[in-house]
């Protein structure tokens, strides 16, 4: 959301010199600090504004000729209605235009059955609507999901002799975007241009824009840009920062770049977002040189970093385990008046977390605590990892049961991360009474809840559970996965059910599900325990028949199999097969031949594969 070029950025910056562009320029946090200091926070440019919506500039509701009391601006859903009864009460009653903006005023408090709901007392009162009142209505149902009644409004501006206008379509279109029905609104935009009366606009095209951008289509976003401009609509700001944004998050950053210089050299200055994109992109693919140029060229225009901004920063720094660096960020926020928000928060404490120092997370926690309204789930599920990622399950239960006190609903990653660190410390009765907890409280569990406690089943040794869940979960007809199968079959390995996890493996075609390198990997080694090499061997072969050729990990585990079952001879040839395959020897393997080596006689066959490779 370069798909290209990522592989390589993500191998180069996985290595422990991914900071090092901060020896060669100002760290990023020497870059905000230096502006920070120089600058007060309440020099923006117009560039740092937001571009007002179309909704701002074409929604303004047409003047009554007969001018008459304006609306009152609703606090909520209960004012609204007292409102709107009101009014209807009023004789002679408001004009369509007054009732228009109270259901436009419910509409922007999300209350959108309550707006079809008005709608449907003014017309049984007489009151006719307006293209204005109708593509409010449209824009309720859009968001609902009911789109054919959306459609239904589209037709009833015809029946009434209204022309729908640019903003009716582009609601339509909208409508269709949110629900990821690119065909209905390419359709509706093909229609919007048959019909020649009402032109797209920048809206229009962005609405698709940022539809295909969703789906990560950018190719075809970047099409329509061009079609776009073919047709003579400028793009704006909008256009080409929901472009930009969509290639960073598909970690295309030389294709957003290219984009943003495009942008520049035809006048349109960028804005925040703009600018959080681009150092998100970099930031994601650890080019900490880039964000640092990216953030003084930002700063350089007077465009001020946001929350957001500072946020894309605190988490890229806590990512690459420089939390110190990240907090420093967090108090510089405090001491300008940009208050960090539960974003910033869970970022540091995940960074915290990444690195062991649960201390210190804990600090930032009980700091949220203090915040009213502050802690959210995810706060709780990353404190939660944390504890279980460092055996700390006791600290980590503590941290559920306060979420349970704060009335926070735990959801399925919060339950998931818990009932595998109570699987992982052995506690598996525990475990298993968290599960039926989470069924109880409503919550579903997913196939990798059931994976989890299927995993901590077998490890415990309770495989006839294992399987029943196995069962249970089969005739609920949820669609599993190869690692739950493997994690299955490596349970009836390790239970010396060599016959039973052949079965499990044979059947996985009948089930539509492809086994896996770990899944062939996971019954050699099984194999290879109860001593039946031929079998293993065997296995070897028709998993490269099957396309799933063997990796290191499998080479290494028939190889050891081999060796300690003292076929020596035939481990020879597997090593000789593996190394001719671009792998080598792993430490376990490496430290079984040097044993070998060690031995007063030593197999000939190794000996001359040695000679041979020297």
């Amino acid at each position: 959301m370069m798909r290209k070029i990522s592989s390589s950025c993500s191998s180069s910056c996985s290595s422990s010199t991914r900071g090092n562009p901060f020896l060669h320029s100002p760290t990023l946090v020497v870059a905000i600090n230096n502006y920070m200091s120089t600058r007060s926070r309440g020099f923006h440019s117009e560039n740092s504004k937001p571009a007002k919506s179309r909704e701002t500039h074409r929604g303004k509701l047409v003047r009554d000729k007969n001018p008459q009391p304006s609306v009152p601006k609703v606090r909520s859903l209960e004012h609204a209605l007292k409102v709107f009864d009101e009014m209807l009460q009023r004789r002679p009653l408001p004009s369509i235009v007054r009732f228009t903006q109270i259901l436009t005023q419910v509409s922007k408090l999300n209350h959108y059955s309550a707006v079809i709901s008005m709608n449907k007392q003014m017309v049984q009162c007489g009151i006719g609507p307006n293209h204005y009142t109708l593509s409010v209505i449209m824009n309720c149902f859009c968001h609902l999901n009911q789109m054919g009644f959306s459609l239904s409004v589209l037709a009833l501006f015809f029946k009434l002799g209204l022309q729908p206008t640019v903003t009716t379509y582009t609601t339509l279109i909208n409508g269709f975007v949110l629900k990821n029905r690119m065909a209905e609104a390419a359709g509706i935009f093909s229609k919007m241009l048959q019909a020649g009366r009402c032109v797209p606009d920048v809206v229009t095209f962005n609405t698709l824009i940022k539809g295909l951008c969703m789906r990560g289509d950018n190719s075809a976003a970047i099409q329509l840009l061009r079609k776009m401009e073919e047709r003579g609509c400028k793009p704006n700001v909008v256009v080409y920062s929901t472009i930009i944004d969509s290639l960073c998050k598909d970690t295309l950053v030389v294709d957003a770049l290219n984009l943003f210089s495009e942008m520049i050299s035809k006048g349109i200055a960028p804005n925040v977002v703009t600018y959080t994109s681009l150092i998100q992109g970099v930031c994601n693919i650890g080019q900490w040189k880039e964000a640092t140029r990216l953030l003084n060229e930002m700063v350089s225009r007077d465009i001020f970093p946001d929350v957001v901004t500072f946020n894309v920063l605190v988490d890229g720094l806590c990512k690459e385990g420089m939390v110190v660096e990240a907090k420093s960020v967090v108090e510089m926020m405090i001491q300008r008046d940009i208050e960090p928000n539960v974003i910033t928060y869970n970022s540091l404490m995940d960074g915290y977390c990444l690195r062991g120092e649960m201390d210190e997370a804990r600090k930032v926690y009980d700091l949220m605590l203090s915040k009213a309204c502050m802690v959210d789930v995810r706060s709780c599920s990353i404190l939660i990892n944390g504890y279980c990622k460092h055996k700390k399950i006791d600290e980590a239960n503590k941290v559920f049961q306060e979420m349970l006190c704060m009335e926070l609903v735990p959801n399925t990653i919060t339950y998931n991360t818990l009932i595998d660190g109570f699987c992982k410390a052995g506690r598996i009765q525990v475990a298993e009474k968290l599960f039926s907890q989470m069924q109880g409280s409503g919550q579903l569990p997913d196939v990798q809840t059931y994976t989890i406690l299927m995993d901590g089943l077998c490890g415990n040794k309770q495989l006839c559970t294992a399987m029943e869940l196995l069962r249970e979960v089969e005739d609920k007809k949820l669609e599993l996965d190869i690692v739950i199968y493997t994690v299955i079959i490596e349970g009836l390995c390790k239970a010396g059910k060599l016959e039973s996890a052949a079965d499990v493996l044979s059947s996985l075609s009948a089930k539509r599900v492809q086994p896996n390198v770990r899944t062939y990997t996971v019954m050699i080694n099984g194999l290879c325990n109860g001593r039946l090499l031929v079998e293993a061997e065997k296995l070897l072969r028709e998993m490269g028949e099957k396309g799933c050729s063997p990796n290191d990990c499998t080479y290494n585990t028939i190889i050891r199999g081999f060796i300690n079952n003292n076929e020596t001879s035939r481990a020879v040839g597997l090593i000789q097969e593996m190394v001719e395959m671009g792998f080598s020897a792993d430490a376990s393997t490496t430290e079984l031949i040097i044993d070998l080596l060690s031995k007063d006689k030593v197999d000939p066959a190794l000996l001359s594969y040695l000679k041979s490779s020297l």
